[in-house]
């Protein structure tokens, strides 16, 4: 049995894919900007009928239509269409594969007979793709070139032994030759595949080079061409089906344990950890329950995982019985293999574990960490994070005072004396210095109009109080006409 390859062409795939998320009545088109100005990616067969073609700049095809619909167009949408396409077609054929931005690629060999024959499997795809508002042409041959080029010519099936009869009237553009190359060959009078075959070759590659008869080549069969299908990614998920129904906690954690088992030694195998997991309970009137937990730092170790999901399952309703459990490792991160062995867990593993059992009540983006930056004012000496998806950060090698441990707004004093304030009211308190430590003079970053800095430099102190706080006051002498006067509070020590 010779082989047998299937080639699927999108025509209008990015505009198929647009309209089946947000249908539009009329002319309509997907464009792209090249340069200063947008032009037509791709066309509808309607738009196409008003005499508008791809790459027509859309300022000239707004002029010849005037009530044309348009929508800038998402590769990156168009990129996962085709994918799920590839998917799908895997139906049709264990390896399937992308052929160019438009197409699909797949070797059918040995497996039409399942749709009763290759006509069948072919109806039976344009049938399917007609129902789902995708463009599709398909062509059957035994080699991937001749299945391109009749995708694009028509479509059909050329039986064995009939490639070179049934593709040599089609043009020289249908071997999938650049511009340029096609174009010279026109001019010389090369118009048809069937004008190539019987020319001698040598002059042809000190010519064109070795591409326009590597390409013959491949249409015909005598240089291979294989489909070279991507290795689907790795899925860790595992199930268990349970004899009996069962309906108590720990007998649903006990069939937990032996699925995170299984799920572990797969993540391991891949040196992957998982971030995220999804627990399915099938219960026994077919009603199923998804519990889901995330981790603050990739993990595969089942005891420490196992715990996590004990305060979901214990609310769980089991009906009659729970007798199918389901678990995914929904996300997951690379994770080398680590060192183990009987000794006491790291800290590091402790406050994952702490920050997992928070972000698994609280939510992780609730769980915040503090990082440094690196800026001298006060307010944006700092960024928060959210702890499960930053690291730590070491505190900056300069050297400066001391900062206070809670941080507020500015808030003024008054019945302030002296430089700095012996004595002052704050916050309804009357307050006596007892020891000043200063100053520390930090001048606003002229790169940011930031209107609570306006007022110039600050001269920070720090105060304490023979009443108790520790309070962290700063002056601005430009704001002050006495030296008494400008004073505020920003933060208290510990």
């Amino acid at each position: 049995m010779g082989r047998r390859q299937l080639v699927i062409w999108f025509p209008r795939l990015s505009s198929d894919i647009s309209l089946r998320r947000r249908p539009c009545a009329g002319p309509f088109a997907l464009t792209l900007r090249a340069g200063s100005a947008d032009h037509l990616h791709c066309l509808t067969a309607e738009t196409e009928a008003r005499g508008l073609h791809r790459g027509m700049a859309l300022a000239d095809a707004r002029a010849i239509c005037p009530d044309l619909s348009t929508r800038p167009a998402d590769l990156a949408q168009d990129a996962a269409g085709l994918e799920s396409l590839r998917r799908w077609a895997g139906r049709y054929a264990p390896q399937v594969a992308v052929d160019g931005a438009d197409g699909l690629v797949a070797d059918i060999t040995g497996a039409a007979h399942l749709f009763g024959g290759e006509a069948e499997l072919r109806e039976d795809l344009q049938a399917r793709l007609d129902r789902a508002g995708i463009t599709a042409q398909s062509a059957i041959a035994c080699t991937r070139g001749g299945a391109h080029a009749l995708s694009r010519h028509g479509g059909g099936i050329v039986p064995e032994g009939l490639l070179a009869d049934r593709l040599g009237p089609l043009p020289v553009t249908a071997l999938r030759l650049d511009h340029d190359t096609a174009e010279t060959l026109a001019r010389m009078g090369l118009h048809r595949i069937a004008d190539l075959i019987p020319l001698p070759r040598a002059p042809l590659v000190r010519r064109f080079g070795p591409g326009p008869l590597q390409r013959l080549d491949q249409m015909l069969g005598t240089l291979p061409e294989p489909v070279g299908a991507p290795p689907e990614p790795p899925h860790f998920g595992v199930r268990l089906t349970l004899p009996d129904p069962i309906g108590l906690s720990a007998d649903v954690m006990a069939a937990l344990d032996r699925l995170l088992a299984r799920l572990c030694d797969r993540l391991a195998q891949a040196r992957c950890g998982a971030r995220r997991l999804r627990l399915e309970l099938r219960r026994v009137d077919r009603a199923t329950t998804a519990l889901e937990i995330g981790l603050a730092r990739a993990m595969r170790d089942p005891d420490r995982i196992a715990p996590l999901f004990r305060k979901q399952v214990e609310t769980v309703d089991a009906g009659f019985g729970i007798d199918g459990m389901r678990l995914e490792a929904t996300l997951i991160e690379p994770l080398l293999p680590e060192q183990i062995g009987a000794r006491a867990s790291r800290p590091q593993d402790d406050l994952a574990d702490l920050l997992s059992r928070l972000g698994n009540r609280l939510g992780f983006d609730h769980v915040l960490r503090l990082l440094p930056a690196e800026s001298r004012i006060p307010e944006r000496s700092f960024l928060t994070a959210a702890a499960a998806w930053s690291t730590p950060a070491p505190h900056p090698p300069l050297r400066r005072p001391p900062r206070p441990a809670t941080l507020f707004p500015p808030e003024p004093l008054s019945q302030t004396s002296g430089h700095p304030p012996a004595r002052f009211r704050w916050r309804r308190m009357s307050l006596t210095t007892l020891r000043a430590t200063g100053p520390e003079r930090i001048a606003p970053e002229w790169w940011f109009d930031d209107p609570a800095w306006r007022s110039g430099l600050r001269d920070y102190w720090r105060i304490d109080t023979r009443e108790g706080p520790r309070l962290w006051l700063f002056h601005t002498p430009q704001a002050a006409r006495w030296p008494s006067e400008g004073w505020f509070a920003q933060g208290e020590f510990a």
